[in-house]
């Protein structure tokens, strides 16, 4: 599903990737932990194509994303790959069921359909009693699981999640660990989670560390 080969990057004079490698299997479930600073976040962008290395290859599903145009970048990170954040970024004038939709009229899918599936995704998440609230009006865990929503809309060849519970209370994390345990077991969702949560770290199939720019599995 994704290859990463000899990937190096640096922020000025900050050497942060070395040399990382990195191999991901389809349905494999992939927890990336590491001290603060230690470029996790950086290889989750760089996976998600919102940053380029400074050398080396990232292949997703068979194509290189280092030739990628800026344009053609764009279309296939919105329709191969599913972003979770920490902060859910979700659209405060826009209802559950709009936000979830967003990617897919993106996309240029039809509305009745795109609507259609982000009701099914919606209803899956416990949350068919929120369709037409708005991020304000909704808990925390609640926004969150709109946003996972949002990530499985295009139906993403892999989940790209970045500290997804690290804004959570207890409660609300642990719910949202089980939704992604669920997604990867029941759907053969792929998803990289970077987290310095150890409850997440450890429930994914495979955990690699990143020390001195390196990958250690």
């Amino acid at each position: 599903m994704i290859k990463a080969k000899n990937i190096h990057f640096s922020y000025g004079n900050l050497q942060v990737l070395k040399g990382l490698d990195l191999e991901i299997e389809k349905g494999e479930f992939v927890s990336i932990v590491g001290a603060s600073g230690s470029g996790k976040t950086t290889l989750l962008q760089l996976l998600g194509t919102l940053e380029k290395s400074d050398s080396g290859d990232i292949v997703v599903e068979g194509k290189s994303v280092q030739q990628l145009s800026e344009k053609e970048l764009a279309i296939f990170r919105n329709q191969k790959i599913g972003f979770v954040f920490q902060f859910h970024n979700l659209l405060a004038e826009f209802s559950s069921l709009e936000n979830v939709c967003l990617p897919a009229f993106i996309a240029g899918k039809n509305k009745k359909s795109a609507e259609k599936y982000a009701t099914e995704l919606l209803k899956m998440l416990r949350l068919e009693n929120r369709l037409h609230h708005k991020p304000n009006e909704l808990s925390g865990g609640e926004q969150q699981r709109v946003a996972v929503a949002r990530a499985l809309i295009n139906r993403p060849a892999v989940i790209l999640a970045d500290e997804p519970s690290g804004n959570l209370d207890s409660k609300n994390a642990a719910e949202l660990h089980e939704l992604l345990v669920k997604l990867n077991k029941e759907k053969g969702q792929t998803i990289v989670a970077v987290t310095h949560n150890a409850a997440l770290a450890n429930i994914a199939n495979r955990k690699v560390e990143i020390i001195d720019g390196k990958l250690n599995s």
